[in-house]
């Protein structure tokens, strides 16, 4: 276990985990790390959400950079994704996002990415923890060597320029009425900007940001609000963004959801089609549906499987040559573009296909029919349930009757003391027979160590 960092960067209570003192360690350490080689004027690019937090975490880190002597292009609210581009665009240093995704504005987070655009690895994440933890007096820049911030100018246009040129130059979004939901979140300028630059009539919902109000009742993990207003409106098609806009949920003409499952389906075809599969299959995790794969296999490509996370799909598409991969939640991966998740360009691959096949989005986007697939969270106090023997039997168990035509996935949560079991098949009542039952063994085993 790392002291700061997990799967995606430092997350936690603003002003309780991250705090300014933490932000400007961060900045010092994270700094030297990448000041070490080369002589030159090295620099940092940092974007932010709109969490009310973020003021006090921009200043600090840009007080810890600047103290190690690099520049730094504060960038303001800006996608997770747009500064992994940046960074590279630029020829940064480092990128920096602050930013806690799609959790509530009292949280925040600092993510960051090297050179390439990338997030960094465990090995530098473990570095910089030790750098953190250490004196750093010795290594301040003298102060002729101090660092300076700036903002850069039509930093928004570099972003939606890239964002549009994924696209073919053929296409174009005219003639189609398009609700966006940007979560009171970084996206609230650059995704109505960009898609009414594309010929999109734009309706924007989520884009007045107050500090308190990202993901509120907004965004791609609450999508209510877009369902109604797609309905409303007769719209052709919804975006929701989550409050950092790496992940996507889709809404069709009719109201009916489109996960990134059927979002992947559907980039998948389309590739295959136009011989633009780096291999024949995609990345996904654990707990993308098995209606899925099986899909994919009528396709004749692969799905490979991934932990829970968009890091890991990453890392897999990266050592196995994979060009396309994410999750279920809307973390769309497309190495051909970008190095992270990036929800505005993933509503545009999938809107650049409807508008070529001439068809509805829900013509579209129902690739395949989602086995009935159940989700529940077993809380525990301490110990480790999942070794206790009556767990492990009762697995094995709920595997057995699944078969071939089922799946079970346990895992513990890697952010809080919560055991995730998650069932799936073509029986919806054995699946909920199977998932019970191993939620009862470890129920019980969690209240006999708690005892």
């Amino acid at each position: 276990m790392r002291k700061y960092f997990g799967t995606d960067g430092i997350r936690g209570r603003a002003n309780g985990i991250i705090t300014p003192d933490l932000a400007l360690r961060v900045g010092q350490a994270a700094g030297l790390m990448f000041r070490q080689s080369g002589d030159y004027r090295h620099r940092v690019v940092i974007g932010k959400d709109t969490r009310l937090s973020g003021y006090m975490i921009e200043n600090a880190l840009v007080a810890g950079f600047t103290s190690v002597g690099m520049d730094v292009l504060v960038l303001g609210p800006m996608p997770t994704p747009a500064v992994a581009m940046l960074t590279r665009s630029m020829r940064c240093d480092l990128g920096v996002m602050i930013s806690a995704s799609h959790n509530p504005y009292e949280d925040n987070g600092i993510k960051l990415f090297g050179p390439d655009g990338f997030k960094l690895n465990d090995d530098l994440e473990k570095r910089i923890e030790a750098l953190i933890d250490s004196d750093l007096t010795a290594q301040l820049a003298g102060s002729a060597a101090l660092g300076r911030a700036k903002r850069p100018e039509s930093i928004h246009a570099r972003y939606i320029e890239f964002a549009k040129r994924t696209l073919p130059r053929q296409v174009d979004l005219e003639g189609m009425r398009v609700v966006v939901d940007c979560a009171n979140g970084a996206a609230y300028k650059v995704a109505p900007e960009t898609l009414w630059e594309l010929g999109a009539e734009v309706v924007s919902i989520g884009v007045e940001p107050n500090g308190f109000n990202i993901n509120h009742e907004v965004g791609s993990t609450a999508p209510e609000a877009l369902v109604h207003k797609v309905r409303e409106l007769r719209a052709d098609v919804g975006i929701a963004l989550d409050g950092d806009a790496d992940r996507v949920l889709i809404v069709d003409e009719k109201g009916q959801k489109v996960d990134g499952d059927q979002l992947m389906a559907v980039v998948a075809r389309s590739w295959k089609e136009d011989g633009r599969l780096a291999q024949p299959g995609i990345v996904a995790t654990i707990m993308s549906n098995l209606g899925l794969e099986r899909y994919l296999n009528g396709l004749d490509l692969n799905l490979v499987r991934t932990a829970v996370g968009d890091r890991y799909v990453l890392e897999h598409m990266r050592a196995h040559g994979y060009n396309l991969g994410g999750e279920q939640s809307g973390h769309i991966i497309m190495s051909d573009y970008t190095t992270t998740g990036d929800g505005l360009v993933a509503a545009l691959q999938l809107l650049a296909v409807v508008k070529n096949m001439g068809r509805t989005v829900s013509e579209v986007c129902h690739c395949f029919e989602p086995l009935p697939q159940i989700l529940k969270n077993v809380r525990y106090k301490s110990g480790a349930p999942l070794q206790d023997a009556s767990v492990i039997k009762a697995i094995e168990a709920g595997r057995e009757r699944l078969g071939a035509a089922g799946r079970l996935v346990i895992r513990p949560s890697g952010t809080e003391p919560v055991i995730r079991v998650m069932g799936e098949g073509d029986n919806a009542d054995l699946v909920t027979q199977v998932v019970d039952d191993v939620v009862d063994a470890v129920t019980r085993a969690a209240s006999q160590v708690a005892a």
